[in-house]
């Protein structure tokens, strides 16, 4: 869902931000991450799983370590709150999980910094 998020919320910033579609996770393709990164300056990564302690927040540390001397800002991860389990209530479910104006929201505040 990430990616869908993302390209609705690239509706907001024609042309400012390039999305990366990472279908598979083995093998990695790092390059392709780390000269799009270099090239930006920054960089957000959306995932749908729980934040802490996720390959999201992993692959944001290796961007990090890799990119460090290009990045203006820091590596943002926007995931899904960290709670025990998904909640049953739809409203409930949609305050835990990413979405379009949330990833928009962190975009914006990203190209601000």
């Amino acid at each position: 869902m990430g990616v869908y998020w993302a390209q609705a919320a690239a509706k907001s910033f024609d042309g400012k931000i390039e999305i990366i579609d990472l279908r598979t996770l083995y093998p990695l393709d790092e390059e392709l991450i780390f000269t799009a990164v270099k090239r930006h300056g920054k960089c957000l990564i959306v995932t749908e799983e729980q934040q802490n302690n996720s390959f999201a927040e992993a692959l944001a540390g290796r961007i990090s370590k890799h990119c460090f001397t290009f990045l203006d800002a820091a590596v943002e991860v926007i995931g899904a709150l960290n709670l025990p389990a998904v909640p049953m209530n739809i409203l409930l479910e949609q305050a835990m999980l990413p979405n379009a104006e949330k990833v928009r929201e962190r975009i914006g505040e990203l190209l601000s910094s």
